[in-house]
Formats: C-alpha cells, structure tokens, sequence
C-alpha cells in the first residue's frame, strides 16, 4: 500500500547524507509528494477497481513494490 512505500522511502532518505546523495534524496522526496498527491490516490484507486473487474488483483500494492525495488526489498 501507499502508505508502506512512504514508510520505506522516508526510512531511505534517512540514511542519505553524503552530499552526493542529495541529488537522489530529493528525486525521493519528490515520489513521496506523488504518493501523497490526491491526483495519485484517485488514479491508484481507479486501477484497482479496473484491476479487480477483470481479475488481475496481486498481493503486493504498486506503490510498495515501486519502493522495493527501488530499495531492494525482498519481494513477498
């Protein structure tokens, strides 16, 4: 879920302090505004009831696997 992928990203930009690091923190920061955005809850929620009428529903929410894989999680 969204909130799951902010989770992990803030957790990410925590550990980010050398100076050429800044660079990706703020990218970081600037994908958690989008998560946070209402433009994105609205889209995300009309994919999944696209997703759910036509049976392709998974486990993992996309916001938390784009996280992930951005920071190397294990998939689940």
């Amino acid at each position: 879920d969204t909130d799951r992928a902010l989770v992990l990203l803030e957790e990410y930009c925590k550990k980010l302090q050398k100076p050429e690091e800044q660079q990706l923190k703020k990218a970081i920061r600037k994908v958690m505004g989008i998560f946070k955005s209402s433009l994105f809850q609205a889209l995300l929620g009309s994919f999944k009831k696209k997703a759910t009428r036509h049976g392709t529903t998974s486990h993992t929410s996309l916001p938390a696997a784009l996280a992930c894989d951005l920071l190397g999680c294990p998939k689940i």
